[in-house]
């Protein structure tokens, strides 16, 4: 595939850059047509993505509906068709602001003033059609062979909630029709496992307009939210874990100390108590360095790993907000581990076996990344090479691959990231373990050391889920719905094929729950045929006990999996087996 460079350069696209030149080239096809349709269109920002592309643009009063995002794609293919050559020039700045000032660009010319120290500006053109970019493109507009408009939302200029509403207008594209066919199947089949419409049907959750962001767990969803929180109890008290519970709102000194006032605080809520600033707390990690604080420390102490279920509250602009997985308020499983210089890589060693058990629980792959100092961080030079180094020996002695994500650690320690695989392929960020000198600097930890010295710990901050509600999304999307058997609302379904057997039914359902086994007995006078779908499909109960006049004869039931396979089997049997399935937690 060839591509051109900015400096007018033809060479054959590296590989690893075919889908991102692809898709930078569709981006300016669709503004090309977008341009034709609605000649008023004003351009903001049109990149590649990982999965597509998408340009933000001004389209003044006009509204868009899906007949419209079709014709946009109608007149791409047009535009692909016409076979226009991408060209590149290069013009210094007032000629670059003349021209965009020419066609009517006042986002593209608020944006060469922006970039204050560059003095020339790299344009390519295709047919009528200019725009400002850096490159590299296709060098024709007919080798972009596969693409789609998938939908449009709203996005502020620069991201900025007091800048103007634009119309942000996504596209997939890809080498061939192939590939685009195969990811649209995996679009289709990621709004089928959508956990907001799982969630719905399944009654696991709710939001209300009254509190945008904040989510409601129903009965059924706190059963799977209590499930994942007995788990998470149980396996760190097996490793040596204390739990803490902290305040949900605190002074603002403390987060002045703590540094998120300064590194974090439009992202923080606010009020006032007796005159003074408090804040509802964003992250657990300053409840946790106050727990260690209140007491002395002796080296034989260490490490200290506190766990703690916070609620934390964290403002998130209205239109990011999506599902589970972007909310306002969720419970971090943080913990906290005060450690002796000496003992940094093998508690990280011990916490990655920790996660790692729990992302085996549920049969997901994983892969690490290394995320490193940010522009925006607090402390030396010193103390963040120790702690990159740290992380490091722990991965290499883990023997653990890793890539490096330059620039994306916390504004106080480096980290190291777990991303998650899901069952059709998709990828989630879940846990974390950040190295932070700089907290236990702050808020002059100390610890009484061997040689009767004050000597100052370093602090772990981990997550294994991450967020438990943004983990219960990702669960409902992996499993579509069909969660193993421990963490199913409805373990059982008794399913009566008539009112003669109701009653043994009633007796089927008690001994299931004498045993501990949520089960629900349905004494609707639906049809059989609707009660096994209605369990199947909607509730997707692991088991359904289908109970007529033979079973009732015989004292004995039949089982229906969520696969529809019928068995036959005892009652004893049957919850012995159910029992310990639960208590395994079998996935």
């Amino acid at each position: 595939m060839k591509i051109i460079y900015k400096d007018g350069t033809v060479a054959e696209c590296p590989q690893e850059e075919e889908l991102h030149v692809l898709r930078h080239t569709a981006a300016h096809i669709m503004a090309q047509a977008i341009k034709r349709l609605y000649p008023q269109a004003d351009f903001a920002f049109g990149p590649a993505t990982d999965n597509g592309f998408y340009y933000d643009v001004d389209l003044g009063d006009t509204k868009l509906t899906d007949e419209d995002l079709a014709n946009i794609e109608k007149e791409m293919k047009k535009i692909c068709k016409e076979n226009l050559p991408i060209k590149p020039f290069i013009l210094p700045r007032d000629k670059a602001i003349q021209l965009m000032e020419e066609r009517g660009e006042k986002y593209k010319v608020e944006h060469i003033n922006d970039l204050k120290d560059e003095t020339e500006f790299s344009f390519f053109q295709q047919g009528e059609y200019v725009d400002m970019c850096i490159g590299p493109h296709l060098t024709y507009t007919k080798a972009l062979k596969a693409f789609k408009i998938t939908q449009q939302s709203g996005a502020y200029w620069k991201n900025d909630k007091n800048n103007k509403m634009l119309t942000r207008i996504n596209g997939i594209a890809f080498r061939n029709q192939e590939e685009l066919d195969a990811h649209l199947k995996l679009l289709e089949e990621a709004a089928r496992r959508d956990h907001r419409k799982i969630g719905k049907e399944m009654q696991l959750f709710m939001f209300v307009d009254e509190a945008p962001g904040f989510p409601f767990f129903l009965p059924n969803g706190m059963i799977i939210k209590n499930a994942l929180i007995d788990y998470w109890r149980e396996i760190h008290t097996k490793a040596g874990y204390v739990e803490v519970s902290t305040p949900l709102i605190m002074n603002r000194h403390l987060w002045e100390t703590s540094g998120h006032w300064d590194h974090y605080k439009d992202n923080m809520y606010a009020t006032k108590i007796d005159d003074e600033d408090y804040c509802i707390k964003p992250m657990n990690c300053p409840g946790g360095v106050l727990v260690y604080r209140s007491q002395p420390h002796s080296y034989r102490d260490l490490p200290l790993r506190i766990g703690e279920l916070g609620l934390v509250h964290r403002h998130e602009l209205r239109g990011a907000l999506h599902g589970l997985f972007r909310v306002r308020c969720f419970t971090q499983d943080d913990a906290h581990l005060f450690v002796r210089p000496d003992q940094i890589t093998d508690e990280i060693m011990g916490v990655v076996h920790l996660i790692n058990s729990v992302y085996e629980k549920f049969g997901f792959e994983y892969f690490v990344e290394l995320s490193t100092r940010p522009e925006d961080s607090m402390g030396s030079d010193e103390d963040w090479e120790a702690a990159t180094n740290g992380l490091i020996q722990a991965l290499e002695r883990l023997n653990l691959p890793y890539t490096v994500n330059e620039g994306d650690g916390a504004f106080y320690g480096p980290k190291i990231d777990f991303h998650l695989r899901d069952s059709i392929g998709r990828t989630w960020q879940c846990g974390t373990i950040q190295l932070d000198f700089q907290m236990p600097l702050n808020f002059h930890l100390e610890y009484v050391d061997e040689d009767g010295q004050k000597k100052r710990p370093i602090m772990l901050h981990r997550v294994c889920f991450g967020s438990i509600e943004r983990f219960i999304g990702i669960l409902t999307e992996h499993y579509a719905g069909k969660f193993p058997t421990w963490l199913a609302p409805t373990q059982v379904k008794v399913l009566p094929v008539s009112e003669k057997t109701l009653d043994y039914a009633k007796q089927v359902t008690e001994t299931l729950q004498n045993a501990g086994v949520r089960a629900v007995l349905d004494e609707s006078n639906e049809k059989i045929g609707y009660k096994i779908r209605q369990a199947q499909q909607v509730d997707r109960v692991p088991y359904m006990l289908v109970l007529g006049a033979k079973e009732a004869e015989a004292g004995n039931i039949s089982i229906r999996d969520r696969s529809g396979e019928t068995t036959q089997s005892s009652l004893d049997e049957f919850v012995a087996k159910v029992v310990d399935e639960i208590k395994e937690r079998r996935s």
